[in-house]
């Protein structure tokens, strides 16, 4: 927060590809401290649980977290209904497949239509249900069942996938394998210049958040296009 976050995203289940799920209990043992903990120090935080189990959503909104990054998408009702009742926000993905097999040869014939499509049903499912649309927020879920080129695809879309006013965007791409392929660095730690790449590119995209793991170095980015280049935004 203090290098410039204004959404710290907690997570107790790893949904890179290949990861194994963990059982609700496991993950609430993982997450709760740490919510616990930031508050106590800094209660005015704005948390974000990153889970698709509505048991483990609830504690956290209970426990005074603010928005749920649901990777699935919202699909279960049980998560739908929590959120329209809380009045909490939250984040829905595409995925295809699930994190054990979604990178086993996906493929699209038109991934721009299909996520955008599928990013459509679900925010209409969740304004049907009450939950206003500046309560939502929409992430097409780079690396999350794509091929490089579809990931650049949607990236070069921007907010054409975005399919209401007042829903906001969100892209999560530092440091994901697709700096890999289209940059040659294996280490995750070797990929910063690439995400910092992408965030500049979201500047003028219209995205409204950037999932980040380095705060200070897209901050000090963001800050400097704000103010050198004339509608480059914050």
């Amino acid at each position: 927060m203090d290098e410039g976050a204004s959404i710290i995203d907690i997570g107790g289940e790893s949904t890179r590809p290949g990861a194994i799920p963990v059982s609700e209990e496991d993950e609430l043992t993982r997450i709760m401290p740490v919510i616990e903990g930031i508050l106590h120090e800094r209660p005015d935080a704005f948390i974000s649980v990153d889970t698709s189990k509505p048991g483990v959503a609830g504690e956290a909104l209970r426990k005074g977290c603010s928005m749920i990054n649901d990777v699935t998408g919202g699909e279960n009702e049980k998560m739908i209904d929590l959120i329209a009742d809380t009045g909490a926000q939250i984040c829905v993905m595409h995925m295809k497949g699930e994190p054990r097999t979604m990178q086993v040869d996906p493929g699209y014939e038109d991934v721009v239509s299909e996520v955008g499509g599928y990013l459509d049903d679900r925010v209409n499912a969740l304004i049907e249900a009450g939950i206003p649309p500046e309560n939502i927020l929409v992430d097409p879920g780079i690396g999350f069942g794509k091929r490089l080129e579809d990931n650049i695809a949607l990236l070069r879309a921007g907010r054409e996938i975005v399919p209401a006013e007042g829903v906001r965007l969100l892209w999560g791409v530092s440091r994901k394998r697709m700096f890999l392929d289209l940059l040659g660095r294996k280490d995750s730690n070797d990929r910063l210049f690439g995400t910092l790449g992408v965030a500049a590119s979201a500047a003028y995209s219209g995205v409204d958040v950037l999932r980040v793991h380095d705060v200070l170095e897209h901050a000090d980015l963001l800050k400097a296009m704000a103010s050198t280049i004339k509608g480059a935004g914050e």
